[in-house]
């Protein structure tokens, strides 16, 4: 059984900064990568940033220059470092933990951490 604990999260002036963290706990395949999606009312969810366990980042252009995403992998855990936020940042963040093993994919989300950002 995988857990994804979510924190960081809440409200924030606009230009402000937050930071998320997520640990994941249980049966975790050492080979695999972590990320933070996001989803605003109303809107699909789409990816922010992800990196795997090599260290390779992938940052969604809206992040890019204002959000870096880490990892510790002796704490399986990822942060989501977020400078210079804006309202449209708002939304429900999810940590995500991904990995192949064959053909099948796991796949394991958090609970979600609000982030409000204020104009």
């Amino acid at each position: 059984q995988v857990q994804l604990v979510e924190s960081g999260g809440g409200l924030v002036q606009a230009g402000g900064s937050l930071r998320l963290s997520c640990a994941a706990s249980g049966s975790i395949f050492s080979i695999n990568a972590m990320g933070w999606y996001r989803q605003a009312p109303g809107k699909q969810r789409e990816l922010v940033a992800d990196i795997t366990s090599g260290g390779t980042t992938n940052h969604a252009d809206s992040a890019k220059g204002r959000f870096t995403i880490s990892r510790d992998n002796a704490k399986n855990t990822v942060y989501l470092q977020m400078n210079s936020l804006k309202p449209e940042d708002t939304a429900v963040y999810y940590c995500n933990l991904v990995w192949w093993s064959s053909t099948l994919k796991y796949d394991f989300w958090g609970q979600g951490t609000q982030v409000t950002v204020s104009s």
